[in-house]
């Protein structure tokens, strides 16, 4: 009898670890689809297919990205959370549209906190400035004739010259806010909205910035990255009519 109850109980101990195992991956693949569904609908949020006002059906993005409704329901949760999705009862979800006050808050925030953040990283001098160099280059080379030969390639030129900057100050929670601030449509694609003498000014603070940044002079790439962030601001505004 001892015997029966011993195999018993080693069955029973197999089918165990074989359920948790089983849950386990089933709880890996679901991050997974969240994620990849979170990173697919921002994406589109930011690159402007979707647009303010726009409303996201569980259903239609579960069956375009390919995954079950669970996922897409918790990625836009998530996307509700950081401001690019507003939730209305018995409506759904609906993105988020800028005006601009949003604007005005975004950019008043950043230049504060983004010149401040370029100064740490003059002054650690961790920053990778052979890649920055790199980066402003690709971005000239990105423009011809005043206006960007391909807006998504600059943009995100642009946006990995910026984080490289952040990830130098060696402050991370800065950095997360500032991703928070900047990760918006209307910042996002800030190129779309230069003139070609607002675009050539822009592309040469990156220049001027890398200098400041090799030199370690905290107070220089400041004041430049200042300059730069106002003038995205200005640029925009002037754009929209306000």
């Amino acid at each position: 009898m001892s015997t029966v109850n011993s195999r018993l109980h080693t069955i029973l101990r197999i089918y165990y670890r074989a359920f948790s195992m089983s849950d386990t991956l089933n709880g890996q693949d679901g991050r997974h689809a969240a994620d990849h569904a979170y990173r697919l609908i921002r994406d589109e949020i930011l690159s402007g297919k979707r647009t303010g006002g726009d409303w996201l059906r569980e259903g239609e993005l579960a069956d375009s990205i390919g995954v079950s409704r669970t996922p897409v329901r918790e990625a836009l949760r998530r996307l509700t959370a950081e401001g690019l999705l507003t939730y209305e009862r018995n409506k759904g979800v609906q993105v988020k549209g800028w005006d601009v006050a949003d604007l005005d808050e975004i950019f008043s925030l950043r230049t504060v906190l983004e010149p401040w953040g370029c100064s740490l990283a003059a002054e650690r001098g961790t920053v990778d400035t052979d890649q920055l160099d790199d980066l402003a280059h690709r971005m000239d080379a990105l423009v011809v004739d005043g206006h960007p030969a391909d807006l998504d390639r600059l943009t995100e030129l642009n946006n990995r010259f910026h984080r490289a900057i952040l990830d130098g100050s060696g402050n991370t929670r800065l950095a997360t806010v500032l991703a928070s601030v900047v990760q918006v449509p209307i910042v996002w694609r800030t190129f779309a909205h230069y003139n070609p003498e607002s675009l050539r000014r822009s592309l040469a603070h990156h220049h001027e910035l890398v200098t400041a940044l090799r030199a370690h002079d905290g107070e220089w790439a400041q004041s430049v990255m200042c300059s730069h962030i106002k003038s995205a601001w200005h640029s925009i505004r002037e754009q929209s009519g306000a």
